[in-house]
């Protein structure tokens, strides 16, 4: 399997490294505004190939994009000082208009991922300018935030990451939703197991927890600039998933046709991927709280969105 990656930056080499490192494709083409750049990621990765894989790593324009399977998104112009939010966004989405614009040209049968942020509003801009059907452009949505929110749990609980089934929906941003009611682990609600293991789960250890995966970000990137490799082993991930059909659950962003009476909007709730791209969309019994939460999240997602001129 082929897969491109938009844009060298740390985002999508590290993408790239976790991919050729877990052999989830035959493949992968390294594509950057910056030519010298992505042939030096690409270089540099397949030096780390012979110790795990045989996936093989190239660097070139658009056209080497053809017959890939699955493209990463990754590329993005970074704020300017004195630019507003909305100004960024504005440029960012011509960028995307003009990147989505070439990957088709050359691959018109891939499956789009979104990894550049915000992301659910790219996301929502490569789904209008590709005019692809919405299982097909996927935004890495809340698979970050969702694996920090097992972690947290795990960690609280004595419990294994791999053994909690929890999930952060809504805006991969501020006003992300932590999907407390329907958090398990194992078959257990979460409430049930704290009672059985004599943890306390009260609003404060709740209030912590949720500060831990909604600040996650702004952490690291006070102590180390930004983030990347956590997103990367995601990205992989979902390539994996999507390569072998494994019809797995993320909390994965796409274009969702209604959700909390909000139509139309990018935004990340439970949803089986295959070899398709989205299979089907599995939302989560929520209390009163949690769907007022999630209307608010889509509702300024959708308000994002209808600010800019696509």
């Amino acid at each position: 399997m082929k897969v491109g990656i938009v844009g060298a930056g740390m985002v999508g080499s590290s993408a790239a490294f976790a991919i050729a490192l877990m052999g989830h494709a035959s493949s992968i083409t390294l594509v950057d505004a910056n030519e010298a750049l992505a042939k030096a990621q690409a270089q540099d990765i397949s030096h780390a190939v012979p110790f795990a894989s045989s996936t093989r790593l190239a660097s070139g324009s658009f056209d080497d994009l053809k017959d890939a399977r699955i493209v990463i998104l990754a590329a993005g112009a970074s704020q300017r000082p004195g630019e507003t939010r909305l100004e960024l966004l504005s440029r960012n989405a011509g960028i995307i208009r003009s990147i989505v614009t070439e990957v088709l040209r050359v691959a018109p049968d891939a499956i789009l991922i979104a990894a550049s942020n915000p992301v659910d509003v790219v996301t929502q801009i490569a789904h209008r300018v590709s005019g692809l059907p919405a299982n097909r452009v996927i935004g890495s949505g809340t698979i970050l935030d969702s694996a920090r929110f097992r972690s947290l749990l795990g960690q609280h609980l004595g419990v294994s990451p791999h053994s909690i089934h929890a999930y952060v929906l809504g805006e991969h941003g501020d006003s992300e939703v932590l999907a407390w009611s329907s958090a398990r682990a194992g078959a257990l609600p979460i409430a049930q197991v704290a009672a059985q293991v004599n943890v306390s789960l009260d609003e404060a250890v709740r209030a912590e927890i949720d500060s831990g995966v909604r600040n996650a970000a702004y952490t690291i990137i006070n102590g180390k600039g930004s983030t990347y490799y956590g997103i990367g082993a995601g990205l992989a991930r979902l390539v994996e998933v999507i390569g072998r059909s494994q019809n797995v659950v993320f909390s994965v962003s796409s274009v969702t046709e209604e959700i909390e009476g909000v139509r139309d909007v990018a935004l990340s709730i439970p949803r089986v991927l295959g070899a398709g791209g989205v299979v089907t969309d599995l939302v989560p019994q929520l209390d009163e709280t949690e769907h007022a939460a999630l209307h608010r999240s889509a509702t300024i997602l959708k308000e994002q969105i209808e600010s800019l001129s696509l």
